[in-house]
């Protein structure tokens, strides 16, 4: 028992511990009746640098996305805009918005869980991210929890309709 206990994490079992820390976000959310899409990012040493949801509604700010607050974050932190060397973990797809201000924040890597149809900007509609016409461009794994990721929105629009 003691080595299984000893064992270095993998890769994908970090990813899974930090996509967890942004579920947890985008559950507090909803306590405020914003729409449920957590983030955090965490540094090169794999340090949680913040984590939180959206928060336009309460904060009547239409750039107050997870993703767009958690950049914030990091970069008064680190007292620079450049956040090289980080990741950024989303619950849903970022935006057009989000996937603009990741890549200028230099982020390295980006893991989503679930694609957002109508408005994600990273696989979905655009790629951003990844775009070769860009001078930067981030390393993105996509669909990690994405069913709990989704059904945590569908529930969360299912009652307020």
């Amino acid at each position: 028992m003691q080595e299984i206990c000893q064992r270095e994490l993998t890769s994908a079992e970090y990813d899974e511990i930090f996509m967890r820390v942004a579920l947890t976000a985008a559950y507090r959310g909803t306590e405020f009746g914003e729409v449920p899409i957590g983030a955090c990012i965490v540094d090169e040493n794999g340090q949680v640098i913040g984590a939180t949801s959206n928060r336009t509604i309460t904060d009547n700010d239409p750039t107050g996305h997870a993703e767009i607050r958690v950049l914030r974050r990091a970069a008064e932190l680190r007292k620079n805009y450049r956040l090289t060397g980080m990741t950024v973990y989303s619950t849903i797809e970022p935006c057009v918005m989000c996937a603009g201000a990741l890549v200028n924040a230099r982020i390295k890597r980006l893991v989503f869980g679930a694609h957002d149809e109508r408005f994600g900007a990273v696989e979905t509609l655009f790629r951003l991210c990844d775009n070769e016409a860009l001078n930067h461009r981030i390393e993105i794994t996509s669909g990690l929890l994405a069913d709990e990721c989704r059904t945590l929105m569908q529930k969360f629009f299912r009652e307020r309709r």
